[in-house]
């Protein structure tokens, strides 16, 4: 064992084109779909969070389901879409970087919505009663309720992420895992390790144990922040 975590700091400071590769894939699909689901989740659950209309109560449920949608769930449902039988099987999206991006997407916004939903009701009142006294119309309430809840995006962004980058389940569904094409770490450290190539399942390991040390340290810094 001792060997293995050897050559997996050589692997490392080597920069092996087989990691490389794997980290690059996982940076564009965390990157992007974090990035897709924080552009959706934010004005929406802004929106959620300011606004009382009928029906508002049945969306906040529907939303918290989603929250806690099992990851293989989603990725069944892509497989079953994007597949040969499936109806969207024109769009040959199954096994590429770009379905396992959709995936995360429909995984991650829905956390992103109740994030920041959960978040501006409790300072939308008081905004609200400000900004009415101003004047302001429901646009400009809007923007500086988002303006507010500035630390609480960067703070949704990184939990967002974090989601991201661990996921699993869905990923390796619609992605298949293939090498030098739609594997990610947590796909490939599952992968190698069955095989018995502990020195690159280690390796992988080590960073992404790095990436989330940095990621949740960063949480809970704005976390202190936002309480403050």
């Amino acid at each position: 064992m001792q060997s293995a975590f050897e050559k997996a700091i050589h692997l490392i400071m080597t920069g092996d084109a087989e990691l490389c590769n794997i980290l690059f894939v996982t940076a564009r699909m965390s990157l992007t779909s974090s990035i897709i689901a924080l552009l959706i989740g934010v004005p929406f659950g802004i929106w959620l969070g300011a606004c009382h209309f009928r029906g508002k109560g049945l969306i906040l449920i529907m939303n918290r389901t989603l929250m806690g949608m099992p990851p293989v769930v989603c990725g069944l449902l892509f497989y079953i879409l994007f597949s040969g039988v499936g109806p969207l099987r024109r769009g040959k999206l199954l096994f590429t970087v770009n379905i396992m991006i959709l995936a995360q997407v429909v995984l991650i916004t829905p956390i992103v919505i109740g994030n920041m939903e959960t978040y501006v009701s409790g300072i939308a009142p008081a905004i609200q009663e400000t900004t009415r006294g101003l004047g302001l119309t429901r646009i400009k309430t809007l923007l500086l309720l988002a303006n507010e809840c500035i630390y609480q995006i960067f703070f949704v962004y990184m939990l967002s992420f974090a989601r991201a980058i661990s996921e699993v389940g869905a990923v390796s569904m619609v992605g298949g895992a293939i090498a030098w094409k739609t594997n990610v770490m947590t796909t490939a450290i599952m992968q190698y390790t069955n095989r018995g190539n502990f020195s690159l399942g280690i390796a992988l390991g080590m960073i992404l144990l790095t990436i989330s040390l940095l990621v949740n340290t960063a949480i809970t810094l704005l976390q202190r922040r936002l309480s403050k």
